[in-house]
């Protein structure tokens, strides 16, 4: 039997930058194959190629053993491959039929969409696949962890059995990516072949059987996973030995810096997300809070940044009062944050890496000059710094375009700029989500060291081993309140476990 995928020599050049320098993929039919690599290493632009949302310089693509030339999705529609987006690509105001048959309709003889019978085919595929969602629903009042859900409904709607995932759990829950995998070897016992672009390498041990390592736009190994161990993979990708340890100092806590005093903030939907919340975080220590997704976490630290109202309670920064300042002010006092979500609230996307640099200081010399005028040299020179300091990953330096960059060397735009600023309070949101192993440890080894400049460090996290490894005190969070603090070294997973579900 040929392999469903085989790519060979494929070349991809971008300005200032090769994408993809004569990469060979080949992936077996029925298997979960895992595509490996740092951020920026040209994992997302392969599968774009193979997809048809970019043409290749160089190259041959092969498809069940017949060559391919792949212009745009249709024709990979043709051919049966369908891609999962890292961000979903779903009309918030349909419903889930609406999203799934979009395109593909199904007609009454008289023209117009014949959605019970789309509802029917929905619960049909819903069922042989074992992807439970409720047709009618809207997408914006389903989960994260079920519009993934209708994504791979599309595409399965389509008839598609080379099935691509794009980072498929940069946005979910580990409980979700738990579901996710269970159905990924659900779509291969019904014969169809996975491709899933990821670097975290627990999800590749738990559910691929052969992986390709790219790094640097050239492919540099592949393997079956089974003989291959976490160390040994993370050494393949970053090209150099990782460490899975996070070495730090004991703290030492100094003055109060955030002092949070019965906090309660209502979500979007008008119920209390936060309750009564009491919290202080000190300078030269990290606070970490953990918790399952939906306990009040983003809108804590919505309050804290000042993108949400607060009912009831104050807030203090340096024993400033910015309950009700706005966010301007608050940076301006030493407020510092890297959000959860980079698209709507760290970056403007269709600035450029230079201009998102300074957005929170373009008014401040060097960057502006006493007239007013923008200072475009020492933006640039400011720009390539941190750039060269934190690996970003960018075809023309500070010029280019945010929008263009992979999903982690956009987080890492954002890590830089907030540590940059030098904040007494540094509020981190799943700084790490998305991030490779590499990036990783340096993220984590960069809050360390802030850590002992004396900042105040507030993490958020649903990763305990990251909590559990990076933070001095960790504070559990349920059903809005703090359920208990306990100091790191006293903790294991099982008793910050137990807090969180009380």
């Amino acid at each position: 039997m040929p392999p469903a995928i085989e790519m060979s020599g494929i070349t991809k050049i971008f300005p200032g930058v090769v994408a993809n320098d004569g990469v060979d993929l080949r992936v077996e039919q029925g298997e979960i194959h895992a595509l490996l690599g740092e951020n920026g290493a040209g994992k997302s632009t392969l599968m774009s190629i193979l997809f048809g949302l970019y043409e290749a310089d160089g190259g041959i693509i092969r498809i069940r053993g017949e060559d391919a030339r792949i212009r745009n999705p249709n024709d990979a529609a043709a051919l049966h491959i369908g891609m999962v987006h890292q961000h979903f690509r779903l009309i918030h105001n349909f419903t889930v039929t609406e999203n799934i048959v979009l395109g593909r309709e199904p007609r009454m003889p008289w023209g117009n969409l014949d959605l019970r019978s789309a509802e029917k085919r929905v619960g049909e595929l819903s069922a042989i696949y074992g992807l439970s969602v409720n047709p009618k629903a809207k997408i914006e009042n389903i989960t994260v962890g079920m519009q993934q859900r209708v994504e791979i409904l599309k595409i399965l709607y389509r008839d598609a059995d080379i099935l691509i995932f794009d980072e498929p759990t940069a946005v979910l829950t580990p409980q979700e990516t738990d579901e996710l995998l269970l159905i990924f070897r659900r779509l291969k016992a019904e014969g169809k072949t996975i491709i899933f672009i990821t670097h975290k390498l627990k999800e590749i041990k738990a559910a691929a059987d052969r992986c390709t390592v790219l790094r640097r736009g050239k492919a540099v190994a592949a393997v079956d996973v089974a003989g291959a161990g976490e160390e040994e993979l993370a050494q393949m990708m970053v090209g150099r030995p990782v460490s899975f340890h996070i070495d730090k100092k004991p703290a030492g806590p100094g003055d109060l810096v955030l002092r949070i005093e019965n906090l309660t903030v209502e979500s979007s939907g008008g119920h209390a997300a936060v309750r009564s919340l009491n919290l202080e975080v000190r300078a030269g220590e990290i606070l970490g809070i953990a918790g399952v997704d939906g306990n009040g976490q983003g809108e804590l630290v919505a309050a804290l940044a000042g993108l949400l109202p607060v009912k009831e309670g104050r807030i203090f920064l340096r024993n400033r009062d910015i309950t009700r300042e706005s966010v301007r002010s608050r940076n301006e006092a030493g407020f510092g944050l890297v959000p959860e979500d980079r698209h709507r609230f760290g970056l403007v996307l269709d600035f450029r890496i230079d201009e998102n640099f300074i957005l929170k200081n373009f008014r401040s010399y060097p960057y502006s000059s006493s007239t007013g005028f923008l200072r475009f040299n020492d933006i640039a020179s400011h720009a390539e710094s941190l750039i060269e300091q934190f690996d970003i990953r960018s075809g023309r330096g500070g010029a280019t375009v945010t929008r263009s960059m992979s999903g982690g060397n956009q987080q890492k735009v954002i890590i830089a700029r907030e540590i940059d600023s030098s904040p007494a309070l540094l509020v981190v949101s799943q700084p790490t989500r998305g991030l490779d192993v590499g990036a990783i440890e340096y993220i984590h080894r960069r809050i360390v060291e802030e850590r002992d400049k004396g900042r105040a460090i507030l993490l958020v996290s649903f990763e305990l081993e990251e909590i559990l490894g990076l933070c001095d005190r960790i504070a559990a969070i349920s059903r809005g309140s703090i359920a208990g603090i306990v100091d790191a070294q006293d903790a294991d997973e099982r008793s910050i476990g137990a807090m969180m579900g009380s």
